[in-house]
């Protein structure tokens, strides 16, 4: 094949809403993609990315403009479409009380593949994805990268020609999404599969031969990565914070900075991307005139908050740290949460075992693993929502199955339990009450929560329709209305964009403060970078405890003398692997 796999011109995509203004999902969009090609669409929430996976699996319809897949038109025959491609939604829908074997075979039986072609396909599979091992297991009791894993291989019981994936390494930790990308990467190179792929990760983006940058239904830019990257030549800088400042404090106040276009954490400095006008004067106020800038390397990140900032509408001002009320009251910042050798079993299998920190007042700790290390039931347990098998736990001075303690916490879950058939005012109301605030109380903290969260351009919009970065601000508007001294947050960023990342952590730094002490777990390594402590667990167990800095060192290698994090939560992780396996062949 040597046309297009997809073609889309002036692709219009509208959404109705009873008694509201209609969602103008797609706006002329036109896009190409070659075959055997690995490409990504990247953008905010909201930019449309989902909406053109639809159209282009057959699943919708365009309302104007033309779509072929494969040579086929999407509005003439989705079905001859869907019967040579593989789509894989954010939320596939694997049966959780079905083995790895049995969902392999109801797919493969959906799909109409034969005794013979599974014959074939199966092995394949099965390799590709090192779920061998794991035929009998239900799908259940897999591990998040495994599910992924799984939900590939189903997609791909029959061989498709395209590979739709919607999000594939949302919520995966970066084991697991190194080896995903090993697996989409062979498929292009090896049998020649078409892929069109939409992530969070920048960085994924980068990876690919073609990118479709959306916002707002329209099409920023689109071509090799390197295009979006060059936009940011020449004005990608790091800084030293000054003494006594962390980053995530200096990144703040270089975000309200006139001439910086975006700010992050890296490496115990501040990754810089500045405005056009570099040889303008800097006002004597300015957070850039007072630090010391040295030239990097460019990414395609900075090349998309560049493209980003363009698209901006004329006039919009650029968005200020929030002004979060403190919370806690000035003290001594002293341990809330001491945990010693705490252990959670599950009938023979150990959760956590023997698990120990500390977590100071206004401190955040953040605690990192792959799938199924062990961090959520350690959450659960500190949020008095599981017992611990042995160990000792206190939170806020006290046990965290208290009634009291529960009015000390905060809690913002993976998949945090918004009620979807209600609009945002109403689940403030809700959790209000369920926090047990009344009359005049309650309405203050409603008051508060739309103001600080700025949620009231979408207060009478229904929880279940909201985009990612709005629906982060709502569950962490509702974990601080009855003002928590303590906050866990377990990976509450997962599937939000880069844009509504920045605005989650600029609260997060606030927060702390403010005096809250802050818990989070997260799969995203750069996150890391603004914790004050992180500790990095694996099967129940902590294999590394300390500060950033400290933790970066296991990274590095005479190859790599200045790792990333992601570099060194691989390495430990696969240190403590190797170990183990060495010891159990012993």
């Amino acid at each position: 094949m040597t046309a297009a796999v997809i073609i889309g011109q002036n692709l219009r995509k509208q959404f109705l809403r009873k008694g509201k203004q209609p969602i103008q999902a797609l706006d002329t969009v036109s896009l190409e993609i070659a075959p055997r090609t690995l490409a990504a669409l990247v953008g905010p929430d909201g930019g449309g990315k989902t909406t053109l996976l639809r159209l282009t699996a057959g699943l919708m319809r365009a309302d104007a403009g033309e779509l072929t897949v494969l040579g086929i038109d999407t509005k003439a025959n989705p079905q001859a479409i869907q019967d040579r491609i593989g789509y894989m939604p954010q939320r596939f829908g694997l049966y959780d009380d079905l083995s790895v074997q049995e969902n392999l075979d109801l797919y493969a039986d959906l799909h109409g593949v034969s005794t013979a072609e599974r014959k074939t396909r199966y092995p394949q599979l099965m390799e590709m994805t090192a779920l061998g091992p794991f035929t009998r297991r239900l799908a259940g009791q897999l591990s998040g990268g495994m599910k992924q894993k799984l939900g590939l291989a189903c997609t791909l019981v029959r061989a498709p020609e395209l590979l739709l994936l919607d999000e594939p390494t949302i919520g995966v930790d970066p084991l697991s999404r190194r080896e995903l990308w090993d697996i989409i990467r062979a498929l292009v190179r090896d049998q020649g599969v078409s892929v069109l792929l939409s992530t969070s990760y920048l960085d994924e983006a980068e990876r690919c031969e073609h990118v479709v940058v959306l916002r707002d239904g329209k099409v920023l830019a689109q071509g090799p990565p390197q295009d979006v990257t060059s936009l940011a030549k020449d004005r990608t800088f790091l800084a030293t914070p000054p003494d006594g400042e962390t980053p995530r404090v200096t990144q703040v106040g270089l975000l309200d900075d006139p001439a910086v276009i975006d700010a992050s954490p890296e490496a115990g400095k501040v990754r810089i991307v500045r405005g056009p006008d570099l040889n303008t004067q800097l006002p004597a106020s300015s957070a850039l005139a007072r630090l010391q800038l040295e030239s990097t390397s460019t990414r395609f990140e900075d090349g998309f908050m560049v493209l980003l900032q363009r698209a901006a509408p004329a006039g919009q001002p650029a968005p200020k740290a929030p002004p979060i009320t403190s919370i806690v009251q000035d003290g001594p910042r002293s341990e809330v949460v001491v945990v010693h050798d705490l252990v959670r079993c599950f009938g023979k299998f150990v959760a956590v075992d023997r698990v120990s920190f500390e977590v100071r007042r206004g401190e955040i700790f953040g605690l990192l693993g792959p799938n199924g290390a062990g961090k959520t039931t350690t959450f659960r347990m500190l949020c008095g929502l599981l017992s611990a098998s042995s160990g000792t736990l206190q939170v806020a001075g006290t046990d965290p199955g208290a009634a009291a303690t529960r009015q000390e916490i905060g809690y913002v879950a993976q998949k945090f339990s918004l009620y979807a058939q209600l609009t945002v005012a109403e689940n403030l109301d809700f959790f209000a009450s369920a926090y047990g605030l009344h009359g005049a109380r309650r309405r203050e903290r409603i008051d508060w929560a739309m103001a600080e969260f700025e949620l009231g351009p979408v207060k009478t919009q229904l929880g279940g329709q909201l985009p990612g970065g709005y629906t982060q601000r709502l569950a962490m508007a509702a974990a601080l209305l009855h003002e928590p001294q303590i906050l866990f947050l377990d990976e509450a960023t997962s599937g939000a964009d880069p844009m509504a990342r920045r605005d989650f952590w600029r609260r997060i730094t606030a927060l702390a403060q403010a005096g809250v002490t802050v818990i989070v777990t997260t799969h995203f390594m750069a996150e890391a970078e603004y914790c004050d402590r992180i500790a990095i667990l694996d099967s129940g167990r902590i294999l590394a405890q300390g500060a950033p800095a400290e933790i970066r060192k296991r990274g590095a290698t005479n190859a790599n003398r200045n790792p990333t994090m992601e570099d060194a939560f691989i390495a430990v992780i696969e240190e403590a692997r190797a170990v183990a396996s060495k010891d159990k062949a012993a």
